[in-house]
């Protein structure tokens, strides 16, 4: 036999104990963090676990019902994709069926409701200036406001301060308007008579672009005119608003246009229902250029929504903050106004030059995150109703699920089968790496499901199950290339560590074009077939690290054992079966009798 080559091929495994330690370290720390984190499976994808289907229907507004076309619907997709993934809410299929219908599947989950409640919302947001605001309904009648008696509960109080706070990066701050901080915009007024004169001075002072004309002076008489006409009805709606009544909250403001005046309701952190008269949009929300939640460890505002204005939106507002610094309150709040809702009404007493601003107040992390989705992902192109919203069963996947699972537990005995007929001893090592495979795979999509919204749904079993021919494919190409090497007459010990180079270069190279292929998949596909792409891209990264980690380290280890080493029957290393040539020796001359004078009887 060939003896063992000494150098670099034949030390590169003398300690495979270190991968073997490392890799069940490894397998200890992940399912030590998934019984830590409490979710000790994966997380189902709608047709496996159910949750809601939302069919919505594009509704046109007046004019304009050459807006519902195939781009516009394709862009209100793409929108109610990226809501509903913001929401962690991962694996939701959103898709377009016929010319203006958009079928939405939100898998069951802890945000699946509010992902209803954002999908269709048109997200509407502007920045007007406050008129006038009172609380409103059985509100203004009620118990007095902390403002009226002089003082509130604790809880009461905690929860008004710091509402809503605008901050520009260069410090400058705009205070909050709480409706419960106090301010004279607190209390109701008096009697009817002083709530109208009050309105219509607010009118009258209105700061907003459409109160006067571009060069800032005075409307003409004949504006003059139609404009107190306009305040006059507005007033009017203003005195009868009631906002704790849901039909007239959705009323209210219906059919203003952004250059208008309007009458919109919006609700205080004590959940009391407050009405406001606000001036024309000062800024579109479509000049906010992006807005995220975060948790501020500075000061006791707790979580907030920071946003960053365009160039051209950044003006706007300084410019706003700046009229309304000049003003007295009410009148130097400005509210933020997400579809005819006022969701915050801070006041100012400076003008916000820095083109960010700070949203804080009350909020937990869900509400904040909720408002920056909303702001972030920008409006609907369209107009959308709720058309019907039923509950999708798990029971059809589940069946679909058995049946495939019965359909892969078979496929795996055939390979096992496979293995212990043709490898025999080496099966052992197969079934082992089989096992550790599938172990970090059920292990680490348990974790993807909390951590970044991975579900598992039908196509992502499809997946796994397909893993297992690529894995059994990778210690395949390794037993064989050992083989090879005793078929030339080597011993096993050294056949293991001179295969295991050429085996290497093939399994990285076949896992890469698995991974590439996974990966392109990912990219081009939506729904569910990213989850089979996912799966399989994750299963193949997890068998180069179990065929270097563990197949390769534990064939070193039993080639050191007599059964393996001496080429037994049932080993699946027999020389003789396998056909092994003759041991390699050098052929060796014969060699000349030594030179000298020859004997002439000889001779």
């Amino acid at each position: 036999m060939v003896a063992p080559k000494k150098g670099k091929n034949a030390s590169a495994q003398s300690k495979p104990g270190r991968s073997l330690a490392l890799i069940l370290i490894a397998i200890v720390a992940l399912t030590g963090g998934m019984f830590a984190s409490g979710h000790t499976t994966p997380r189902l994808g709608i047709d496996l676990a159910g949750g809601t289907s939302i069919t919505l229907r594009a509704v046109p507004e007046a004019g304009q019902e050459s807006a519902i076309n195939k781009t516009n619907m394709d862009t209100a997709v793409e929108i109610m994709n990226r809501r509903v993934n913001g929401l962690g809410v991962s694996e939701a299929e959103v898709q377009t069926q016929g010319d203006r219908n958009i079928i939405v599947n939100i898998p069951k989950g802890t945000n699946s409701k509010e992902a209803r409640q954002q999908v269709g919302t048109t997200a509407k947001l502007y920045f007007r200036p406050v008129l006038a605001t009172e609380l409103s309904g059985a509100n203004a009648t009620g118990t007095p406001s902390a403002s009226e008696t002089g003082g509130a509960s604790d809880k009461a109080t905690d929860k008004a301060t710091d509402k809503a706070t605008d901050k520009a990066t260069d410090g400058d701050k705009a205070t909050d308007g709480d409706k419960t901080s106090g301010t004279p915009s607190d209390s109701a007024s008096a009697s009817a008579t002083s709530q109208g004169r009050a309105a219509s001075d607010a009118l009258k002072a209105d700061p907003s672009p459409s109160a006067t004309g571009s060069d800032g002076a005075s409307p003409s008489p004949s504006a003059s005119a139609s404009g107190d006409a306009a305040a006059t009805k507005l007033q009017e709606q203003y005195a009868a608003l009631d906002c704790t009544d849901k039909n007239a909250r959705a009323k209210a403001g219906d059919g203003a246009k952004p250059s208008e005046q309007t009458v919109a309701c919006g609700q205080n952190s004590q959940g009391q229902w407050q009405k406001y008269i606000l001036g024309a949009a000062a800024v579109d929300g479509t000049e906010v250029d992006e807005a995220e939640a975060v948790y501020n460890t500075q000061t006791a505002a707790g979580w907030t929504v920071t946003m960053k204005f365009t160039d051209k939106g950044s003006k706007k507002f300084a410019d706003i903050t700046g009229k309304l610094a000049q003003n007295q309150s009410p009148q130097n709040q400005f509210a933020i106004v997400l579809d005819n809702e006022v969701v915050s009404d801070p006041y100012v007493s400076q003008a916000l030059t820095g083109g960010n601003a700070e949203i804080s107040g009350s909020f937990d992390q869900e509400e904040a995150q909720s408002l920056a989705n909303m702001l972030s992902y920008g409006a609907l192109p369209l107009t959308f109703k709720e058309d019907s919203v039923t509950t999708v069963t798990a029971a059809l996947g589940g069946e679909q699920l058995k049946a495939g699972l019965i359909a892969g537990a078979i496929g795996l005995a055939l390979v096992v089968l496979y293995l212990l007929f043709y490898y025999r001893g080496l099966s052992f090592i197969a079934v082992c790496s089989l096992l550790v495979s599938a172990g970090l795979t059920y292990v680490i999509m348990s974790l993807l499901g909390p951590t970044i919204g991975f579900a598992l749904n039908l196509p992502a079993v499809c997946g796994a199950i397909v893993a297992i021919g690529i894995t059994a494919d990778s210690f395949i190409v390794y037993f064989e290339r050992v083989r090879d090497e005793i078929r030339e007459g080597r011993t096993l010990r050294p056949a293991v560590e001179r295969a295991w180079p050429r085996a290497r270069r093939t399994i990285l190279v076949s896992d890469f074009v698995s991974f590439l292929a996974a990966a392109v998949l990912f990219v081009v596909t939506v729904g569910k077939v990213q989850g089979f792409a996912f799966t399989l891209g994750l299963t193949t990264l997890l068998d180069v690290v179990v065929v270097f980690l563990f197949t390769k380290p534990l064939l070193t280890l039993m080639a050191r054992r007599k059964f393996f080493a001496s080429g037994h029957k049932w080993s699946g290393l027999d020389p003789k079966a396998l056909g092994a040539k003759p041991p390699l020796r050098r052929t060796r001359r014969p060699s000349r009798p030594a030179a000298g004078p020859v004997d002439p009887k000889e001779a």
